[in-house]
């Protein structure tokens, strides 16, 4: 059974930079029996990240659509993204987006800042929004027990970079309610259905060759690191080259 020291010695030995920004994808079930439990894991990246921005997914594109439930409620709607990002964006210290469907929780160093303004971004990933910002500040993204299946990031150079078919041109008629109760009419241009993320594993061999993504483990979980601008730019040189590259398997 791992303890909360035993994961601390996996975030040194990943070499990730405490003192920058790093984006966590997560799998609880693939990291195994820890002391604590899913409290542990938080604590852990909290206390290892303190110096910086710790950010995870708590998105609601699953819970929040136009038929049965459009409106998406900072502090009540629970996350679709695992147990881990909802434990997360319930602990104190941690600002959530005002984003109906792809909101982050981020802690520490400007947290604040780096989630304001989602209520304006139209699409899932859009240029000035949070995904955006990771990209402006290098931020490192972490994923644990997932594979490149779960990188939203990868959503975001599909927007920036003209991927064929990313985003619908339906406009889906949803809304945020921020921590003060008033309501905001933010439109959406969602992702393609039925087209999602199952491509993106394919990138993992192009990553591994141009030498920008490391493996480590963090408790029995595979890891994989990788910065954001370097990713996007080996992501929107493919797109570059066949903007349809991530529509074929």
């Amino acid at each position: 059974m791992y303890k909360k020291q035993d994961l601390l010695s996996h975030l040194v030995e990943m070499d990730i930079d405490p003192k920058a920004a790093l984006l966590v994808h997560v799998s609880y079930k693939a990291i195994g029996q820890v002391e604590g439990r899913g409290d542990t894991v938080l604590d852990a990246l909290i206390e290892y990240m303190q110096p910086g921005l710790l950010i995870l997914p708590s998105h609601t594109w699953g819970n929040v659509n136009v038929k049965n439930n459009p409106i998406m409620d900072v502090i009540h709607t629970p996350t679709c993204v695992g147990v881990l990002t909802e434990l997360f964006r319930k602990r104190d210290g941690v600002h959530r987006s005002l984003h109906p469907t792809h909101s982050l929780a981020a802690r520490g160093t400007d947290a604040e800042s780096f989630i304001s303004g989602e209520e304006h971004i139209k699409t899932p990933c859009g240029i000035g929004g949070a995904y955006y910002k990771l990209w402006e500040r290098n931020a490192q993204i972490l994923l644990i027990g997932v594979n490149f299946a779960r990188y939203t990031f990868i959503h975001g150079v599909e927007e920036w970079d003209g991927a064929e078919g990313t985003i619908s041109k339906d406009k889906s008629d949803l809304y945020v309610i921020n921590h003060q109760g008033s309501r905001f009419y933010t439109p959406q241009f969602r992702h393609c259905a039925p087209r999602g993320s199952d491509t993106f594993p394919k990138l993992e061999a192009p990553a591994l060759q141009e030498g920008i993504l490391s493996f480590g483990k963090f408790g029995d979980a595979t890891t994989r690191l990788m910065g954001a601008r370097p990713l996007r730019e080996m992501v929107g040189g493919l797109l570059k080259k066949d903007p349809g590259y991530l529509l074929q398997y």
